[in-house]
């Protein structure tokens, strides 16, 4: 069962590996910690919400050190639209939660389901193997790009009205 990580904790883990907790990567956790629910931030988006702060935190060491999280479980890396990692904290089972991605304008719904995540605990422990993560992507079409004629009449830069409300910050919970 994985749990949430404090810096401490972090810290720990990092030096029984023989690596250090730098400032730069506690700022990261810390911002990752203090993102809203339903929030995801790509490397890029993370560097410029640090840049916007004055930090001064380098692309590449956001690269490596969002890898790092990831492989230690403290992220969930997320591939919602294609080519476009993002990454979340990663919450400890049963508290994962999967999504739903239109394919067209890169709306994000979050939704909990417990049988997959029982699923991919029980096959985890099945073959001996410590569960980090269990994440479900539903690739979707949106009903305004259906509506628009998708595939074939909507242009590949347009988003619904729905998924520009949620740049703004709104979350849309399916609850």
């Amino acid at each position: 069962m994985m749990v949430l990580y404090t810096a401490t904790s972090f810290k720990s883990e990092l030096n029984n590996k023989g690596w250090r907790l730098t400032p730069q990567r506690e700022t990261i956790l810390h911002v990752f910690q203090n993102l809203p629910k339903g929030n995801h931030l790509s490397a890029e988006d993370l560097y410029d919400l640090l840049k916007g702060r004055g930090e001064t935190i380098s692309l590449s060491t956001i690269y490596r050190t969002l890898k790092l999280m990831a492989r230690m479980g403290i992220l969930r890396e997320l591939e919602l639209a294609e080519g476009h990692k993002h990454y979340e904290i990663n919450q400890p089972y049963p508290h994962h939660h999967h999504h739903l991605v239109c394919v067209q304008c890169n709306k994000t719904i979050e939704f909990q389901n417990d049988s997959i995540s029982k699923i991919g605990l029980k096959q985890a422990e099945k073959s001996g193997l410590h569960l980090l993560d269990c994440q479900l992507t539903v690739h979707t079409v949106c009903h305004e790009a259906l509506r628009m004629g998708w595939p074939s009449l909507v242009s590949t830069n347009w988003s619904c009205s729905q998924a520009i409300a949620e740049t703004s910050g709104e979350y849309v919970n399916p609850d």
